[in-house]
């Protein structure tokens, strides 16, 4: 993922801004990495052949049959195997490049699902078969040493037609993971007051204090506890969260035993992909993913995969969870804007407007598909950048050496096949500094905003909170799904916007024109408290301990709790949540007895809340107990 050079050279930009798991405010010392010349050659890499999947169109047709209602196919979710019988490469094609690596010295593994296969070999080696040298690199900002291909892969006759893409032969960082704190404001007042219609009140765990929530405040706020009252506690559900760092998951128990909730014991497996994740600054990541997910369920089974944040390490643990095929739900919190796939910002020579995806949206594709045939619900957090998904990464201006910040979405979560989960405010009251109280009343959308307009007119320009809240918009690669056709409040995307950067020496020169009016996936499609002063307690030793954060990392993993606690009382996996979510809001709507909240009020720096579905929190927030009677009557 912008791996490449490009005409004055955004990837190594980028690949400064991305090498570690930090705020950027970044963007304003960008330097050129070095380029050390051919990496060592005989340095070992493990490199994944993402294989494409056949009758894709079909493939689709049946995932949407088992989430339909009256379908011969409700409910009939396929097994790994069968999925790989079906719709996973051939014999004939796994034959073909078994013996081209054979040929080439090198041994293949292929997945149970025959979507993929790993090998392993020498950066020499792989630098000849995809003729491209791999080098290596030296960033100026943290002195990291990494590798990477200096020239775009040219995929092999003998592959280029079964195999989608290969990955694994650089070891940039490059994803962000979705959590945030609380902005650091002079004067901050230590108590802030819960004024959200439910908090405080209904379950044991819940604390009523916003910034100091807990999955007790998520079960009074969004209606779980009638379910816990009927015993629907995730028991015989698994939960998978797929992340990036590894983690202590006695982190995870003293946070549940802390709160006083009671948990099956032994219930936590790590699975390592790719030699796993390091202990790092996304270790409070993983530990709030599994915090969140399991408490919400807490005789849930929870898996973690964990891999490098590097090269292909990504997609793989994507790929293992899914293959495996042991997990109901699968979450993950970690991401990166969609325009950072595109050729315009990885190929020497592409066009400005050139939209080819030639990072991991069709591998992702791939797998959220099987996860869907295979009846596992999948969600992903949407950032915390507003609907300026590159602010987070690149910061943003017009002065030397920023960035503009157009409209953008986060990926994987504006892949069609998995459920975006953004972020809103809940009721609180706060003040800072000399200024006065002030208050959000109702439930809206996440953003920043607010607080920027409270705090201009107290100190005018002193603090920049642009664009922090729930990430949401329109994607500019994804056409919009089957699922949106007849839902109101979708959107195309807005034109004029354009990712520009501001070189000190030659001027502003635009990277990447965005396609206006691209009637694209909207996202997201729910959403749940993600303000991080309504945020919740975390308990993560890499971070000192006990600490409050929010974000919409939050937001994914208590969906995942929410499906397990679902298909517990459902009696079988719940399969791909959105057709089923936007089925329910386009016939029944919003009032008494819905599954959903309205959200109208509040914005992400663009899409404002607006009744029924908008870009802000999608369709709204849950009314867990009242999803739970739609899905057990079959809708």
């Amino acid at each position: 993922m912008l791996a490449t050079s490009h005409r004055k050279t955004l990837a190594a930009s980028l690949a400064l801004i991305l090498a570690g798991v930090v705020p950027a405010s970044w963007a304003g010392g960008l330097q050129r990495n070095t380029d050390m010349g051919l990496a060592a050659t005989g340095q070992r890499a493990t490199v994944t052949l993402v294989l494409r999947l056949h009758d894709q169109a079909a493939l689709e047709s049946y995932i949407r049959q088992t989430v339909t209602p009256g379908s011969p196919h409700y409910h009939q979710f396929l097994s790994t195997g069968q999925f790989a019988d079906k719709y996973g490469a051939s014999d004939a094609q796994i034959a073909q490049v078994q013996a081209f690596l054979r040929a080439q010295g090198l041994q293949g593994t292929v997945l149970p699902n025959r979507m993929a296969i790993r090998t392993s070999g020498t950066l020499g080696q792989f630098g000849r078969i995809f003729q491209a040298p791999i080098h290596s690199y030296v960033s100026p900002a943290t002195g990291r040493t990494f590798h990477r291909p200096a020239t775009a892969l040219v995929l092999p006759p003998a592959l280029a037609g079964t195999v989608l893409l290969a990955t694994g032969l650089d070891n940039e960082r490059a994803y962000l993971s979705h959590r945030i704190s609380a902005p650091k404001i002079a004067g901050r007042q230590p108590s802030l007051n819960a004024l959200a219609r439910k908090a405080g009140s209904g379950n044991p765990t819940a604390t009523g204090e916003p910034g100091n929530y807990t999955v007790g405040d998520v079960a009074n706020l969004y209606d779980i506890n009638p379910l816990y009252a009927r015993g629907i506690t995730g028991r015989g559900s698994t939960i998978a969260i797929v992340t990036l760092s590894n983690f202590d998951p006695a982190d995870a128990e003293a946070y549940w035993s802390g709160i006083g909730l009671a948990t099956k014991p032994h219930r936590i497996t790590q699975i390592h992909v790719d030699g796993g994740g390091a202990i790092d600054g996304g270790s409070g990541e993983t530990a709030l993913d599994v915090e969140q997910s399991g408490g919400l369920a807490p005789d849930a089974d929870v898996l973690v995969y964990d891999a490098p944040n590097a090269g292909n390490g990504f997609t793989d643990a994507f790929m293992q969870a899914v293959a495996d095929n042991r997990a109901d739900s699968i979450s993950t919190s970690w991401g990166s804007p969609e325009i950072f796939n595109f050729a315009a910002l990885n190929v020497d020579g592409a066009s400005n407007t050139d939209t080819t995806d030639v990072g991991d949206l069709q591998t992702f594709h791939q797998i959220l598909l099987e996860a869907a045939a295979q009846g596992q619900s999948v969600f992903a957090a949407t950032g915390d950048s507003g609907a300026y998904d590159t602010v987070r990464p690149l910061g943003h201006g017009s002065g030397p050496g920023q960035f503009s910040a157009p409209l953008t979405v986060d990926s994987p979560a504006s892949d069609p096949y998995i459920t975006a989960a953004g972020g809103t405010t809940v009721p609180y009251s706060f003040s800072f500094a000399s200024g006065p109280t002030a208050s959000i009343t109702q439930e809206s959308v996440w953003g920043w905003d607010y607080l920027q307009n409270y705090l201009d007119k107290i100190k005018p320009g002193a603090y920049d909170l642009f664009a922090g809240g729930g990430g949401g918009g329109v994607s500019v690669y994804w056409r919009m799904p089957f699922y949106q056709w007849f839902t109101q409040g979708m959107r195309t995307s807005e034109k004029n916007q354009s990712l520009v950067y501001n070189d000190p020496q030659s001027g502003p020169f635009t990277y990447l024109k965005l396609p206006g009016h691209f009637s694209g996936r909207n996202l997201p499609d729910i959403s749940l408290n993600a303000d991080p002063e309504t945020g919740y307690i975390v308990v993560s030793s890499s971070d000192g301990g006990v600490i409050s954060e929010g974000g919409t990392s939050f937001v994914a993993p208590q969906l995942n709790g929410i499906s397990a606690l679902l298909a517990q009382s459902a009696h079988h996996r719940i399969g791909f949540w959105n057709p089923q979510l936007y089925l329910l809001q386009n016939v029944f709507g919003y009032g008494r007895y819905s599954a959903f909240n309205d959200i109208r009020a509040g914005d992400n720096w663009f899409y404002a809340g607006k009744p029924r579905y908008d870009q802000g929190v999608g369709i709204g927030t849950l009314d867990v107990a009242h999803f739970d009677l739609f899905l057990r009557s079959g809708l």
